[in-house]
């Protein structure tokens, strides 16, 4: 069974995902939590496998809580919660670590799958909502282009990619791949260059329009 802390300020929409979660024998909620400030003493107590986390919270919001989970050497997966009108927050989320994003509206199925992909140490991106952020890039950064040719990434660089998709840190590729950080550090360098881009969030979400990543 796998555990899940929820937090979202709407009681509406916390009532509505634990019901849906509450007809699969696979996930359980274990905790949940109406803003930011009590997730990090929630997660400590109930030892979540995944934390589905909302955006626009008050006092503390999800951005806000991604850094202090990461100030608190939590590395627990977190997926995000979304609305289509709440690109930038995403775009910032996935740059703090966050290992994936979906919809509200998301059906059962869906949920369950992305859940159970974040607990095994995958990521999830929401094609449509993917889409909508690389143009929220494109039409605010004037130094994002799509290439007209891209230089072919190794498999080793598709590994990493991968990796940072998932949201791990230069250190946590480096422990997973048996590499120096150093080494690690080089081939993340490539890998933006190749792709014309100058962070990793842009890598991220270039890879996944191009589909060399899932």
């Amino acid at each position: 069974m796998i555990k899940v802390l929820l937090a979202d300020d709407q009681k509406l929409i916390r009532d509505g995902i634990r019901s849906l979660l509450a007809l699969s024998d696979k996930v359980e909620v274990v905790a949940e939590c109406a803003d930011g400030t009590s997730v990090i003493a929630s997660v400590i107590q109930s030892q979540p496998d995944v934390i589905l986390l909302d955006l626009s919270m008050p006092v503390m919001n999800g951005i806000q809580t991604l850094g202090a989970l990461q100030q608190a050497g939590i590395n627990i997966p977190v997926l995000i919660l979304t609305t289509f009108d709440e690109h930038e927050l995403v775009l910032k989320s996935i740059s703090c670590g966050a290992r994936g994003f979906l919809l509200k509206d998301v059906s059962l199925d869906t949920l369950i799958e992305a859940i159970a992909t974040l607990a095994q140490g995958g990521s999830w991106f929401a094609p449509n909502i993917t889409q909508r952020l690389l143009e929220t890039v494109k039409s605010s950064d004037s130094t994002f282009t799509m290439p007209a040719t891209l230089e072919p990434l190794t498999e080793k660089e598709l590994e990493i990619l991968q990796l940072m998709a998932a949201g791990y840190s230069n250190k946590e590729i480096a422990s997973a791949l048996y590499k120096s950080e150093g080494t690690v550090k080089n081939q993340c360098s490539a890998i933006l260059a190749k792709l014309g881009v100058r962070d990793r969030t842009r890598a991220v979400l270039l890879a996944l329009e191009l589909g060399l990543i899932s």
